[in-house]
């Protein structure tokens, strides 16, 4: 079990039971103090002053970590920060004083008498533990908090990423999309009111599930089948297309428009220039982990227009794919034969929760 030492009222438990355990110390470990004979009790007078002492140790404690370390030791004012010290641990005799003067019993066969001699023979060796231990929990405080920092960070960075990426997906595809509505139109096609249909239904998806981190499979299936029948009612019979698609029915979810730059890329670059084209999809799911397979005939044609969009899906699904699965996902690119093909294999998990 973690502790989370982000909660404020934890750290504080923490602190007091370190206290607790450090000034029980001397009580365990020592039978005498000056004049106390063994087996007795200490007078209330020495309690008392042993617990204000204590509480003066704990203060310079805090002093040092919440304010002379941040202010002079990391702005390495290490001069004054020895100064500081110095001037502490003379205020802390003074206080010494000003307790045992008031506070300690006083025999009248024996008069008692702060020495200045005895404080640092007794104190000295607590100040340099003190001032050691507020030097190295501060250091390491800090550096916890900056790798927490960190973490955020790049927390933060990758959901930027991420959200740019899926941002430059969408234009492309509607920029597709709108295409084969144009070309629809001139052609007063009957087909024109089915694609306006599946282009409804695409728009409902990507407004409403490409911002979730994860959508259930079947949803991210369906947008991508509607996709494929958009551009076989814009080619018709010029393209061939094979698609086969065996997803389970159970709850399983992926990130949503991970696989449309595929199939988006095969439609682009596989039926122009090109004798005889034929794109092969293929989709399935095998013990939660998922097999894809993307295929199409491309041309090797110098003279082909180059789109300055060209490539752009696939650069962005690789760099999701980086940044979601890291090693957890295997993806291959092969062209030959005239062929380009790209199959990706990743483990997909259970639908845990979606808000709409």
């Amino acid at each position: 079990m973690k502790l989370n030492l982000e909660n404020k009222w934890l750290r504080i438990l923490l602190h007091l039971v370190a206290w607790v355990l450090i000034f029980s110390l001397p009580y365990l470990l020592r039978h005498s103090y000056d004049n106390l004979r063994p087996g007795k009790h200490p007078p209330p007078p020495f309690n008392s002053f042993f617990l204000l002492v204590n509480l003066i140790w704990m203060g310079l404690f805090y002093l040092n970590t919440e304010v002379l370390v941040p202010l002079l030791i990391h702005k390495r004012k290490t001069a004054i920060y020895i100064f500081s010290q110095l001037g502490a641990l003379f205020v802390i005799m003074l206080m010494h004083w000003f307790l045992f003067t008031h506070l300690m019993p006083n025999d009248k066969n024996e008069p008692r008498q702060f020495s200045i001699l005895a404080f640092l023979d007794f104190n000295i060796v607590l100040f340099i533990l003190d001032t050691a231990a507020s030097l190295a929990y501060r250091t390491i405080a800090d550096k916890f908090k900056e790798e927490n920092l960190e973490k955020e960070r790049q927390k933060e960075n990758m959901k930027t990423e991420l959200s740019f990426l899926r941002s430059q997906i969408s234009p492309h595809f509607m920029f597709n999309v709108l295409n084969n509505i144009v070309a629809l139109v001139r052609l007063k096609s009957e087909k024109l009111e089915p694609t306006i249909f599946k282009l409804s239904a695409l728009m409902r998806y990507m407004l409403y599930q490409s911002d979730e981190k994860k959508v259930p499979l079947k949803r991210e299936v369906e947008y991508l089948q509607s996709y494929i029948d958009l551009q076989q009612l814009r080619f018709g019979d010029k393209v061939t297309v094979n698609v086969e698609i065996d997803v389970p029915d159970g709850q399983l979810e992926i990130e949503p428009m991970l696989l449309i730059p595929f199939v988006e890329n095969a439609f682009k670059h596989g039926t122009t220039y090109i004798a005889n084209p034929q794109i092969d999809i293929e989709l399935t799911v095998r013990n939660r982990q998922l097999y894809f397979l993307s295929s199409n005939k491309y041309s090797n044609n110098q003279d082909e227009t180059k789109d300055e969009t060209s490539g752009i899906g696939l650069a962005n699904v690789k760099r999701r794919l980086k940044l979601l699965y890291g090693n957890d996902h295997e993806m291959m690119i092969l062209e030959k034969d005239g062929w380009f093909s790209v199959s990706l294999q990743l483990k997909l998990h259970d639908v845990t929760m979606y808000s709409h």
